[in-house]
């Protein structure tokens, strides 16, 4: 049944411990109410009743929304609100975020697919939406194979109203699925997090939107998976190691290929440096002081992270980015010790630069690739360290050369105020994350401590 006889109370405060908030209305004589954390919440609510009542909406008298609210929460399905919300972040969004929210929308979609005959392989849905919906220009803006079309097309048809993610079970199901990968394996923790905040900020946007009057995941009490927020000590090379597998990198490839010498100043670069790897990738000469004797500089100002072509502006795979956790303008100055300086003195003169200055390039000249520089260094390590250190977690991988860098100058003393300037950390991060013993360290304060001891037998 359908009232035009409507009353809408003001907001009124709950007396319970946790605050909150109640929006009271009437229709035909009957008490309808919904409680929210908040009175800005609460009073926009109640802002939608009374539009409503003056616009002269019939309310209906089971549910007490008007037709326009009912109508609204049961025609938005997830997957057209997801294409809303990509299309309003990703014109602003890094290309490695975008990567994130197309894979998390990705995700969401999957799990919150109904019943519905003629349904696609999976792998086929998730292809589609990962290259084709979840990418701008979006699927309307281009010509899609046939086969993708067809699949976009169920899944818009398949896909759950938005507003089912109210229902607290439907809400803790999909964060489960986060938890999952495509083969049925636990997905990392870091990704599972990352997932889940892309989940929250888009239902933010729902209730910017007015499709909920709060973000309905963000009651679920659900225990998300623990991310290690420091560096596994195991990872750190002392000095010795590193100057091996460094000295190990440039027999990668033969001599004349040059495949491993031509990437040693880049290695070189993560751990005298402690420059991240998107930051030694995008170094010119123009960046570099480098004097025949003592410490040099380097200057940053960019970075050149690995992404696909699909996620940036430019349709390049290497996006051109200023440094991380920095305004686009900022710059940072790195002392780099007289043995990096010897180094990169020396790539210069067998390599030179490319066209453009940068100092590392692949075989063809072009921007070194993660993979390329991945590939190198598994071969080094292979080359460097005996099969058991090999199978163990030490420098894995070339980010654990700027992680062995920090914690050797924090070991030597260097106040954590000037490593985090160098680093271009804080120093809450760099003493939660970075502030570890270096391989071999607690052999040496052992032996200080049995000395002690010894003193007072």
């Amino acid at each position: 049944m359908r009232s035009l006889d409507v009353k809408v109370w003001s907001v009124r405060k709950r007396n319970t411990k946790k605050s909150s908030y109640d929006v009271r209305w009437t229709v035909a004589g009957s008490v309808f109410s919904e409680q929210f954390r908040t009175k800005g919440l609460a009073d926009h609510y109640r802002s939608k009743l009374l539009r409503a009542a003056h616009a002269g909406e019939e309310f209906d008298t089971e549910t007490g929304l008007p037709d326009s609210m009912i109508e609204k929460a049961a025609s938005l399905t997830w997957y057209a609100f997801a294409l809303r919300y990509l299309a309003m972040k990703w014109p602003h969004a890094a290309p490695n975020t975008r990567n994130g929210i197309n894979e998390a929308l990705t995700s969401v979609t999957m799990a919150l697919l109904g019943d519905r005959p003629g349904r696609p392989p999976e792998e086929l849905i998730r292809k589609a939406l990962r290259n084709w919906a979840f990418v701008l220009p979006g699927p309307e803006e281009r010509e899609l194979p046939t086969e993708i079309a067809n699949t976009l097309h169920w899944v818009a048809k398949a896909s759950r109203p938005l507003s089912d993610l109210a229902d607290a079970a439907i809400g803790r199901a999909v964060l489960d699925s986060l938890k999952l990968k495509l083969d049925g394996t636990a997905a990392a923790a870091e990704t599972v997090r990352r997932k889940r905040r892309t989940l929250v900020n888009a239902l933010h946007y729902a209730v910017d939107l007015g499709e909920f009057s709060e973000n309905p995941i963000a009651g679920i009490r659900w225990k998300k998976p623990k991310v290690a927020g420091e560096v596994d000590p195991r990872v750190v090379a002392n000095p010795a190691q590193a100057r091996s597998l460094l000295t190990a990198v440039s027999y990668v490839g033969g001599y004349r290929r040059a495949r491993g010498r031509r990437l040693v100043g880049l290695f070189a670069c993560m751990y005298y440096g402690a420059l991240r790897p998107a930051e030694a990738v995008g170094l010119t000469d123009a960046d570099l002081k480098l004097p025949k004797s003592g410490w040099g500089t380097v200057l940053l100002h960019r970075t050149r992270p690995s992404v696909g072509k699909q996620w940036t502006d430019s349709g390049e795979t290497h996006d051109h980015r200023g440094l991380k956790n920095r305004a686009s303008e900022e710059v940072r100055l790195v002392p780099v010790p007289p043995q990096l300086v010897t180094i990169l003195r020396q790539h210069l003169d067998t390599f030179g630069t490319a066209e453009d200055g940068r100092l590392f390039t692949n075989e063809r000249g072009g921007v070194v690739g993660s993979s390329t520089y991945y590939r190198v260094w598994q071969e080094a390590r292979a080359l460097a360290l005996p099969p058991a250190v090999v199978a163990s977690p030490l420098a894995a991988r070339p980010y654990d050369l700027r992680h062995s860098a920090l914690s050797t100058w924090l070991n030597s003393g260097v106040d954590p105020t000037e490593v985090a300037e160098r680093a271009g950390n804080s120093v809450e991060v760099l003493l939660s994350r970075y502030a570890k013993c270096i391989d071999g360290r607690q052999e040496i304060a052992n032996r200080k401590i049995e000395e002690l001891l010894r003193v007072y037998e």
